[in-house]
């Protein structure tokens, strides 16, 4: 077999885990051959360098054989040869170091200081240091 869709080759050496998320990618102009964004309908040939943008990084992968097939792990690097630039995976490096630094306020685990103010919200009269003095005196009815 020497030539076969991109969406299919995509899913056939583990790059995406099913054939239609392989072929939504290319829908949405992520997959691209030669810089140049294409349909999952597109085929390859042996060759061919393929560039996959998964945000923040483009990998880039070079066609040493065209196949249809899922194959295991072990058999992938038979099928393509992985020529992303070092300069890629720093991306991904200093993007996994900088942690949630970029994130959406109120995604993710609350900040120290959002977790005091919710702590406060919950609870007013925690934080004062004496705990038997009756602040809310006149409206615990149970206590009369």
């Amino acid at each position: 077999m020497t030539e076969v869709r991109i969406d299919k080759w995509l899913w056939a050496v583990r790059i995406y885990k099913t054939r239609s998320i392989a072929a939504q990618a290319c829908k949405i102009g992520r997959v691209s051959i030669d810089g140049v964004p294409v349909k999952p309908a597109r085929l390859i040939r042996p060759g061919d360098i393929v560039q996959v943008r998964k945000p923040p990084v483009t990998y880039s992968f070079k066609v040493l054989q065209a196949i249809e097939q899922r194959v295991g792990a072990k058999l992938v690097p038979k099928k393509m040869k992985n020529i992303t630039p070092p300069e890629e995976y720093e991306i991904l490096e200093m993007n996994r170091i900088s942690g949630f630094i970029d994130r959406d306020r109120g995604a993710g685990r609350p900040t120290k200081k959002e977790r005091r103010q919710l702590d406060e919200f919950l609870d007013p009269f925690a934080h004062f240091e004496n705990p038997d003095f009756d602040y809310l005196e006149g409206f615990n009815e149970e206590e009369k």
